[in-house]
């Protein structure tokens, strides 16, 4: 063990920034053992100073470019978010000077990490970004270190922590989505404008970098295909239940032979599948190797500690002289790949209709579905009313999505349907 520390300057002391300064505190002698070094907090920024953190003798400054530019470090952790402004430029800055980079910003590494990884090797930097998906969920360092020796062609998983504690809550407490949104407001498991994550956009930029480092293509968010989880309904969730699945928020990216698809959707998961019983504000991620097989990581996907023991996990990689590409190969070895094209996707399907009970119902939404030679397995109805429309609820077979949407819009427009039909994928896992 050397007695040269590893200089730490920390860019953003909000929840991240905070639980990484008491982490590199409370644990300073057992990193420096697992480090082979000291790791020393030289620096730190942030719009002002919190009283609670260790900070005693800590260079502070106001201004993160400022640190970026001027302080004497060897690896800049960015944690203030925001895929450009600030947290960019102080990455950029960094590693023009060949500083390392920890980050946990899946939004800059989702759009910029092509640029950056260019820039990283080019002054021989090391960028870490393991705390960018999953939080506490060593699943960066798994697809780049521990899956190596595989062709990787699936990668699947839970990977927004607010919309899992959403879905679980209805599940459990029958209640619809917008009472239990607000009540993850009131929590804290939800921001004032939820949007980012219900709508699925921190999946997507999630997704695209684990499907980079799963597949060794450059990161491709625009190709992302993203659904969110607005339309669940607690009669959803009810059905779903009782026909033997869970609902979850899945981000899945896999390697097929028609190209790569990377997709977020709700989608319906049967309860033999690990993921079906990932509840609350858990992650859990799913990967397909060729000599491996199926392998699942699950953990807590966010918070001060868990994201704070990622960051570290990779100051401890740096102090050590553990270095790989940013996404797992040189960056001139990194191949785009086709996308598969829109609509070609195998699924079958849940769909729910509210439908009045008029004679011929049946016969028109069944000469939707053979017309687009939709298989239909079961259909479940309870009840009738009517002076008022009751839920019809389908399963079909395996079938192309293009024809399911087809034959869903036109059953839609029928008179006797009294609101649009609700579709959700059934994985297949």
């Amino acid at each position: 063990m050397t007695t040269t520390p590893l200089k730490i300057a920390i860019a953003g002391l909000g929840t991240v920034g905070g639980g990484t300064v008491q982490l590199l505190h409370e644990h300073a002698d057992l990193l420096a053992q697992r480090a082979g070094r000291p790791l020393r907090l030289v620096a730190c920024a942030a719009l002002a100073k919190p009283a609670e953190l260790p900070l005693e003798g800590v260079p502070f400054f106001t201004d993160a470019r400022a640190m970026a530019g001027d302080a004497d470090y060897d690896v800049l952790v960015e944690l203030i978010g925001g895929s450009g402004g600030i947290a960019l430029d102080v990455v950029t800055t960094a590693l023009e000077k060949g500083r390392h980079v920890v980050t946990a910003n899946k939004a800059m590494i989702a759009h910029h990490g092509v640029h950056l990884a260019r820039l990283a090797e080019t002054t021989g930097a090391v960028i870490g970004f393991e705390a960018s998906v999953g939080g506490g969920i060593p699943i960066i360092k798994s697809l780049r270190e521990g899956l190596a020796g595989n062709r990787v062609t699936t990668v699947m998983g839970i990977l927004n922590g607010t919309c899992n504690y959403i879905l679980t809550t209805m599940r459990e407490s029958g209640r619809d989505f917008a009472d239990v949104l607000a009540e993850a407001q009131r929590l804290g498991y939800a921001e004032a404008d939820p949007s980012f994550d219900i709508d699925g956009i921190d999946t997507a930029h999630k997704l695209a970098i684990l499907a980079s480092l799963a597949f060794a293509a450059p990161v491709d968010i625009e190709s992302v295909s993203c659904e969110g989880i607005r339309h669940v309904s607690a009669l959803d969730i009810r059905y779903a239940d009782e026909l033997g699945y869970r609902i979850k928020l899945l981000g899945v990216a896999s390697l097929t032979d028609a190209g790569v698809e990377t997709r977020v959707y709700p989608a319906m998961v049967p309860l033999s599948f690990p993921l079906a019983h990932v509840g609350g504000v858990f992650n859990a991620v799913v990967t397909e190797g060729d000599f491996v097989g199926r392998t699942v990581l699950e953990g807590r996907g966010a918070g001060a500690r868990p994201t704070a023991s990622a960051v570290v996990s990779d100051l401890v990689d740096i102090a050590r002289g553990r270095t790989t590409p940013t996404f797992g190969v040189p960056f001139g070895a990194l191949a785009p790949r086709p996308k598969a094209p829109a609509g070609a996707r195998r699924s079958a399907y849940y769909i729910r209709l509210m439908v009045r009970d008029e004679p011929g119902v049946f016969a028109e939404i069944a000469a939707a579905l053979r017309d687009e030679r939709v298989s239909m397995e079961q259909v479940i109805q309870r009840g009738r009313a009517p002076s008022e429309a009751v839920p019809v609820v389908m399963t079909v077979h395996e079938t192309g999505e293009a024809a399911m949407l087809r034959a869903v819009d036109r059953i839609g427009r029928l008179p006797t349907v009294a609101e649009p039909p609700r579709l959700i994928r059934i994985e297949s896992l």
